[in-house]
């Protein structure tokens, strides 16, 4: 074996490498784990105790020979590849472009919502967007026989439970779970993304997204809830744009109404948008309904509460002036990229 060693040292030493392929065909030769070296080595296992000293330093040696002629001429064609790659290069030439992404305008208005109301002691509830019958209708009022359940509005999951299963309809559910855990007063708004069986088109889609909001404690009022809602809309678009209130009805709140507020596209006059109205309706409100307190486990005879809830995207439509709600979901980045420049 001390033959097999001296040779090597005199092959390895006399080896020529000029170029990074000959330097990985060298490591690949005498280095790597199925080389040359790792063949001796096994090898050296084999001999007899009073040989394993004068070879073992022999072997040592030749390897630290190999690793460092291999270092070395990796280091020089390294080198010699940087400095040619080098030449090549036209500092003259703009540099690639980084693009700058941007929040996607549901996200932003989303935000700016949540900012307003966060502001005035408002907290952020949040709640599964799976729910069962009862804290989607049940608790909220809902009679058995209410349009809102059928499968024309609401997409009902398959179930092997006895419980009905599905996609909430309204963030209203979030308002529920809060009560039922927590005691007075309440303060808290729920945004998420909430699904209807509707037909897609330019004022509709079959999910979407709700910001909605509740106030439960002793000596609330409807001044309140419209105070509340005068403040939200001129942080929202300003001081100038004028408000009505309508009375509506909904089974979670007695009495309900809904609120318009002046055209931002045409100021006013009449378009297409409102309808030649002059007025856009923008969300629901009401005095939450006293079997709505009494379902979460809350005396309404001690407190009263008042509820709200607004559709994002058409806040969304309204503060960019934008037309067809269908754009919010095709992920076409020509429509998305105009919003780079918005905080």
């Amino acid at each position: 074996m001390e033959s097999k060693v001296k040779e090597l040292v005199e092959e390895v030493g006399g080896v020529s490498i000029s170029n990074p392929d000959q330097a990985e065909q060298f490591r690949l030769k005498y280095l790597s784990k199925k080389g040359v070296l790792a063949d001796l080595f096994e090898e050296f296992k084999t001999l007899a105790p009073e040989q394993r000293k004068v070879v073992g330093k022999q072997l040592n040696e030749l390897k630290q020979m190999a690793e460092k002629k291999f270092a070395e001429a990796k280091e020089t064609t390294s080198a010699q590849n940087g400095s040619s790659a080098d030449k090549n290069i036209d500092l003259s030439l703009p540099s690639e472009p980084i693009e700058l992404g941007s929040r996607h305008p549901i996200s932003l208005v989303r935000a700016s919502i949540t900012d307003i109301f966060t502001k005035i002691g408002f907290t952020i509830s949040e709640g599964p967007e799976i729910e069962d019958d009862w804290h989607n209708f049940g608790a909220l009022n809902f009679p058995e026989d209410h349009p809102a359940r059928d499968m024309q509005d609401t997409f009902f999951v398959e179930s092997d439970s006895a419980d009905k299963w599905l996609l909430r309809t309204h963030t209203s559910s979030v308002q529920v779970r809060v009560m039922k855990n927590q005691k007075p007063p309440i303060r808290t708004i729920s945004p998420g993304r909430v699904y209807r069986n509707e037909t897609i088109s330019a004022r509709a889609h079959c999910q979407f997204h709700q910001v909605e909001g509740l106030y439960v404690d002793e000596g609330v009022s409807f001044a309140d809830l419209k105070q509340t809602l005068y403040y939200f809309v001129q942080e929202m678009f300003g001081e100038k744009i004028n408000i009505r209130f309508r009375p509506s009805f909904f089974p979670f709140t007695e009495p309900s109404a809904e609120m318009d507020i002046s055209c931002i596209i045409c100021g006013g006059i009449g378009c297409p948008v409102c309808k030649q109205s002059g007025w856009v309706e923008i969300l629901g409100c009401g005095m939450v309904h006293p079997n709505v307190l009494e379902n979460c486990g809350i005396d309404s005879k001690k407190y009263t509460g008042y509820a709200f809830g607004m559709g994002i995207e058409r806040i969304a439509m309204l503060r960019f002036q934008i037309k067809d709600l269908r754009l919010f979901f095709e992920n076409d980045m020509r429509f998305l990229s105009q919003f780079k420049s918005v905080l």
